[in-house]
């Protein structure tokens, strides 16, 4: 495949969405899109709620960059508010998660490196299910 036939396009709208109560999931690319690289996905997360709780991954750094809104995240044990425009980088191993303490919807890009980020998905919709908030 040449590198122009490997461009990819997702418009505004697009993406494989996966709503999560407060908090929806869409992801860009991915394993069959990146060759497993890394993962591309968007989070958005409604006015005063909780997205993703304090978490780490082994082996998967991750990169944040807030798109909408005030995101509060979550590094190590200190939680800090970031506004649009803020950039974020998460080494492997380091507890991280976010929410939205602010009074509209809130969004970050994530980049998960390497990617298969999305198999994990049906896994996290189920807790989401089972734990209501």
């Amino acid at each position: 495949m040449s590198p122009t036939e490997r461009v990819l396009v997702i418009p505004p709208d697009g993406g494989r969405r996966y709503p999560l109560g407060a908090m929806e999931g869409v992801i860009l690319a991915d394993n069959a899109e990146t060759g497993n690289a890394y993962c591309a996905s968007t989070w958005w997360v409604e006015p005063r709620r909780m997205g993703v709780g304090a978490h780490s991954h082994e082996a998967n750094e991750e990169v944040f960059f807030v798109i909408a809104g005030t995101m509060t995240l979550l590094v190590g044990d200190t939680w800090t508010s970031a506004p649009t425009g803020t950039f974020i980088r998460i080494p492997a191993g380091v507890t991280h998660g976010f929410r939205n303490d602010g009074d509209e919807r809130a969004g970050v890009l994530n980049i998960f490196l390497p990617g298969g980020f999305e198999q994990r998905m049906p896994a996290i919709q189920q807790w989401f299910k089972d734990n209501p908030t």
